[in-house]
């Protein structure tokens, strides 16, 4: 749709890129969130303390920007090159 109002190649790109990124941290978010409960859970149960370190979480979001960038690489491109009519018509 941005294409048929003008909009460059690389902007498209950009925001696509952008999306799938913002979308793997929100789920990256999620199972964090899971895994720091889990951990808190089996503290209490087990005898022993469990943590995730800040360190593990820093990797979780670069991980996270990295599969979305990866997984979005295509169809942003994809999206980037579609002729203005055909974007419109689907």
């Amino acid at each position: 749709m941005k294409k048929a109002i003008g909009a460059k190649r690389h902007i498209i790109l950009t925001e696509f890129l952008l999306e799938a990124a913002f979308l793997c941290i929100i789920g990256g978010i999620i199972g964090l969130a899971l895994v720091v409960i889990l951990a808190f859970i089996l503290t209490k149960v087990l005898e022993f303390p469990i943590y995730v370190s800040v360190t593990n979480m820093a990797w979780t979001f670069f991980i996270c920007v990295l599969v979305g960038i990866v997984a979005g690489i295509i169809p942003a491109m994809q999206a980037a090159k579609m002729d203005p009519v055909v974007a419109i018509r689907s």
